[in-house]
């Protein structure tokens, strides 16, 4: 058991714990979530699939082991995503969309999203719904640099926080889940009558809500869309890259730093967050920097990896 232990790195460990807090969760609540015979199955696959893709890499020369080993962690934080759209709203069936209204009311005396409206063009749409739809390509393009620079402690502490950072983001889903500003405070059928942009806005924004289980045509999205608004997995996420891309002197930072920017404003322009979700989601940035720094020690300690100096 050591030998396997001692095979991991830290985000295969962060997988492996996640999966088995999925697991708890589905034989917990199994008489609310549907397919929980399935979920639990898929999840055991993949706890098993992170132990023989680690013990490949460690026993195999092979490059393309290593580059998958490196990178499996991104198709399967969207393949994770997608797992709690089954979870979440069975499991926590009440949404606190009013709660957070009421928050951001209490703070600022507007709805934030319903203000900013004022400031709405079809160029400034068109800006904020492509570089909102750049949210998981951006840790992509810090891991690419890294990489290629033959960064590779840099590369797996960076990889460590984003995934940490993911799945703390989706533990928020299941203690306040809500639905949104483009559902509550606007007409969501009007949102491309009312932010048109130019000539990609209406395809990303329809990806997006595909993504999210709501596709065009779909009855009631409402009650069909992920809860996935509290906290803002893409402040937290986004500022958390922009923080590594700067701490670790990337290139990158020139292109990352005022994307993310961008995207943060984005994610309130567009309707798809209140900004109590953003105010929790810097809270939830700090918690990852600061307790995923204690983890990454830790771990690396105990497999006795050489370990990277910290700011």
């Amino acid at each position: 058991m050591q030998k396997i232990l001692k095979s991991l790195n830290i985000i295969d460990l962060t997988v492996i714990v996640f999966y088995l807090f999925l697991i708890t969760m589905n034989l917990m609540f199994h008489e609310r979530v549907i397919y929980w015979k399935e979920l639990v199955a898929i999840e055991l696959g993949v706890i098993l699939f992170v132990i023989l893709s680690a013990r490949k890499h460690l026993n195999s020369k092979s490059l393309i082991w290593k580059h998958f080993h490196l990178w499996y962690i991104a198709p399967l934080i969207l393949f994770t995503f997608k797992q709690l759209y089954f979870m979440v709203h069975p499991i926590h069936p009440t949404d606190y969309d009013e709660l957070l209204i009421q928050i951001d009311r209490w703070i600022f005396g507007v709805d934030p999203t319903v203000w900013i409206y004022q400031f709405a063009n079809p160029i400034l749409t068109e800006l904020l719904q492509i570089v909102y739809n750049l949210f998981y390509l951006l840790p992509i393009i810090l891991g690419i640099e890294l990489v290629i620079k033959k960064r590779m402690r840099e590369f797996e502490y960076a990889a460590f926080l984003v995934v940490y950072g993911f799945f703390l983001s989706y533990i928020g889903y299941f203690s306040l889940p809500a639905i949104g500003p483009r559902f509550t405070l606007h007409d969501f059928y009007a949102i491309d009558l009312e932010l048109p942009g130019l000539l990609l806005t209406n395809a990303l924004r329809e990806f997006v809500n595909i993504g999210e289980s709501i596709p065009s045509g779909t009855p009631n999205p409402e009650l069909a869309v992920q809860r996935d608004v509290f906290p803002s997995g893409h402040t937290q996420l986004t500022l958390v890259v922009m923080i590594l891309s700067y701490k670790l002197n990337a290139r990158t930072r020139y292109f990352l730093i005022p994307a993310g920017t961008l995207l943060i404003i984005a994610t309130v322009y567009l309707r798809y967050h209140y900004v109590i979700d953003l105010i929790a989601g810097f809270v939830f940035m700090l918690l990852t920097f600061w307790s995923g720094k204690y983890l990454y020690k830790w771990w690396n300690k105990y497999v006795g990896k050489e370990i990277l100096k910290l700011n």
